[in-house]
């Protein structure tokens, strides 16, 4: 079978092309294709597959041809992914599988249909937005850290490090401690830091995320997401534009009364064929 690799600012995805909605994907054979040592290597798997053909999406049809259907790396189902959907609009364009209408590409997901917009190598997603809902704490090698609950399609806590706290120094190899209670399906949970102030921006934060399924990745999109409206609820405010900076890079999250969009570099990098 033929697969296609992309990443948007490090968080990297295995692309795999299903129209007809024939393919099996056990959690097992994600997994593996994952493993960077045994597989392909990747952070989770983005079939392609016609919204019509496969029962996450086919509720979706009448607003979307294509459904993203993503694993973790672990194999575990996923809602959303922000920068998985770039990655995917990426995909479907450079193929002729999608032409935007517009200047927008429809994508279902599991949680719900989003929009794309093309610039150059950069692909800004409309995402759904941010509901903070609860407080939580994540405890990590001794530290007991507060955060914020958001769900934005997915679920996150978001927490910002006390004065004095670098980020670097955080071991992000093992899963934080959350509250199951609070996450009984578990939770991305994003480690926050002021940046220096970026031109265009509102605000500018610094941030790493250990992610459900996939632990530490270069980049999250939706936690991108949830980190900006956090920094401006901090800030006073409900809108703005906010420079989030990723290992991998960095992306820009605008919030306005009605949506929450996702711009950052969408890029392919290899195909080939799996054995």
């Amino acid at each position: 079978m033929e697969f296609t690799k992309g990443h948007g600012t490090g968080n990297d995805f295995l692309i795999l092309s299903d129209p007809d909605g024939y393919l099996t994907l056990t959690p097992e054979r994600v997994a593996a294709l994952c493993d960077r040592r045994r597989g392909v290597g990747a952070d989770g798997v983005l079939r392609v597959v016609r919204a019509a053909e496969d029962p996450d999406g086919a509720g979706q049809a009448g607003e979307a041809e294509w459904f993203m259907d993503y694993r973790n790396a672990d194999g575990s189902l996923a809602e959303m992914c922000g920068n998985g959907v770039r990655v995917f609009v990426r995909y479907l364009v450079d193929t002729g599988l999608a032409v935007p209408t517009r200047g927008l590409v429809p994508v279902a997901t599991r949680a719900g249909v989003v929009r794309a917009r093309l610039d150059g190598d950069d692909i800004a997603v409309e995402m759904r937005h941010p509901r903070l809902y609860d407080t939580g704490v994540a405890t990590l090698g001794g530290l007991t850290l507060p955060g914020t609950a958001v769900d934005v399609g997915n679920p996150h806590l978001v927490c910002a490090l006390p004065a004095g706290l670098d980020l670097a120094t955080l071991d992000l190899t093992r899963p934080p401690g959350v509250d199951p209670a609070l996450f009984p399906a578990g939770v991305n949970v994003e480690f926050t830091s002021p940046g220096e102030p970026v031109d265009g921006t509102d605000r500018h934060v610094l941030m790493r995320v250990y992610e459900r399924g996939s632990a530490e990745t270069l980049s999250c999109g939706t936690g991108a997401c949830a980190v900006a409206a956090v920094a401006l609820r901090d800030a006073g405010r409900r809108v703005g534009v906010v420079a989030v900076d990723v290992p991998g890079g960095r992306l820009t999250v605008t919030l306005d009364p009605h949506a929450c969009w996702l711009a950052g570099p969408a890029l392919l990098v290899a195909t080939g064929t799996l054995l």
